[in-house]
């Protein structure tokens, strides 16, 4: 009986520690938006729009990110995925 007991408190632990972890990047995610501008989803939909001009995109092939240095420079990272062709 010993040796069930062992697997499944294994069981448990892997999946709380599943959950801790799924738990801590969206503890992660959630700071990173706090800490963002607050012209900033204004600023995508627009950069959106202009590249919807040229090329067929979806909202969720744009991804806009600040990151600020520890010398207070923050960085604009813009990432676009095009179509082919």
């Amino acid at each position: 009986m010993s040796i069930l007991d062992y697997f499944r408190s294994n069981k448990k632990t892997s999946s709380a520690s599943l959950a801790k972890e799924r738990l801590q990047i969206i503890v992660a995610h959630q700071r990173g938006e706090r800490d963002a501008p607050d012209y900033l989803p204004q600023m995508k939909q627009e950069i959106i729009e202009v590249i919807k001009k040229y090329v067929q995109i979806s909202e969720d092939q744009v991804s806009v990110q600040v990151d600020q240095n520890d010398n207070k420079l923050s960085v604009l990272e813009l990432n676009v995925t095009l179509p082919e062709s």
